[in-house]
């Protein structure tokens, strides 16, 4: 260890330190930069004011999916039904606009909506016990074929005028999306670090029987982290959908993969007890870059989600191998 004159750790030391500690952080913000180095040779056009206004916008909702989904791995669970939440939300949202209801009631509508589809994952894992990749699984299923059936495959159309954009017109419709998710992020960040119930989440991910322990009901914190991601998805939903004229009934295919690419990619642990949304936001940024950088560059957009499955699988297996290493290096 390098000292100081003082006798204390040298900077050299702390910033290592540092280094090791968010390593999974740091590999992705290289990944990153890395591609956007490569875009910008190849394809210079990539970095035309419309391209980045249109992958702010469409990365925006998938950032406050991503934040809930931080949250259900921090507890050390998992949601593979929020493509489908997103889905029902997003037509549920077009239904409600048709009927007169005020754009903010709407949003508020669709976010309890939400809340109310992750409450009732959160009751099949918290309170019957039933693995949350099982629980949320059958909710995919029964969420995307329930609407499937219920829309016979239809658009939601002819959305009244106010609609599209909050009816605020696209530009402060646009900066309205913007500050609205980066303000949950903040909001989210926040609350992490300085709230009992944040560091509650740490807890119960990191071992939730020492957790109960010291008077923190896991069955509670589980229930809630649920019900969050839902009321996100809602919100997510909402704030993709007025972006267009229509609704597609088949919103959110795939989310739930790039949602969870993001995170982990972003440094959270699958295995739960360790996160940071700043790496979530790395990773929603990796993740949304890649389709429309492949597409610049001439490859298949395909690809993209082979890609997103690869990242998982890369980072699932740092977790193991760095586990496996700290515990060889303390045994």
């Amino acid at each position: 260890m390098t000292l100081n004159t003082a006798g204390t750790p040298g900077s050299s030391d702390r910033f290592a330190a540092v280094l090791r500690r968010y390593q999974r952080e740091a590999s992705a913000a290289i990944a990153f930069f890395a591609l956007l180095a490569v875009v910008a040779v190849a394809t210079p056009g990539f970095y035309s004011l419309a391209n980045l206004r249109d992958l702010i916008l469409s990365n925006a909702p998938a950032l406050i999916v991503a934040i809930g989904m931080t949250m259900v791995i921090l507890a050390r669970q998992i949601d593979i039904s929020i493509g489908s939440q997103f889905a029902v939300c997003s037509v549920a949202a077009g239904l409600l606009a048709k009927t007169g209801m005020p754009m903010a009631f709407v949003l508020i509508a669709v976010a309890l909506l939400g809340c109310l589809l992750g409450a009732i994952n959160g009751a099949l894992v918290a309170r019957l016990n039933i693995p949350s990749i099982v629980a949320t699984l059958a909710m995919m299923a029964a969420l995307r074929d329930g609407l499937r059936w219920a829309t016979e495959g239809r658009w939601v159309q002819n959305l009244p005028r106010g609609f599209q954009w909050f009816g605020l017109g696209q530009t402060v419709g646009q900066a309205l999306i913007t500050v609205i998710a980066i303000a949950l992020f903040a909001a989210f960040t926040w609350s992490l670090k300085n709230l009992a119930a944040g560091r509650a989440i740490y807890a119960v991910g990191s071992d939730a029987e020492a957790a109960r322990l010291a008077g923190i009901s896991p069955q509670a914190m589980i229930f809630g982290v649920f019900a969050l991601m839902g009321a996100l998805a809602g919100v997510a939903a909402m704030l993709n959908s007025i972006r267009f004229a229509d609704i597609q009934s088949s919103a959110g295919v795939g989310l739930e993969l790039k949602a969870i690419a993001a995170v982990v990619v972003g440094g959270t642990a699958i295995n739960g007890g360790r996160s940071t949304l700043a790496g979530t936001l790395i990773g929603v940024a990796l993740l949304g870059t890649i389709g429309t950088a492949l597409t610049f560059l001439g490859v298949n957009p395909y690809w993209e989600k082979a890609i997103q499955g690869a990242i998982i699988l890369a980072a699932v297996a740092s977790d193991v191998i760095f586990a496996r290493a700290r515990r060889f290096q303390t045994a």
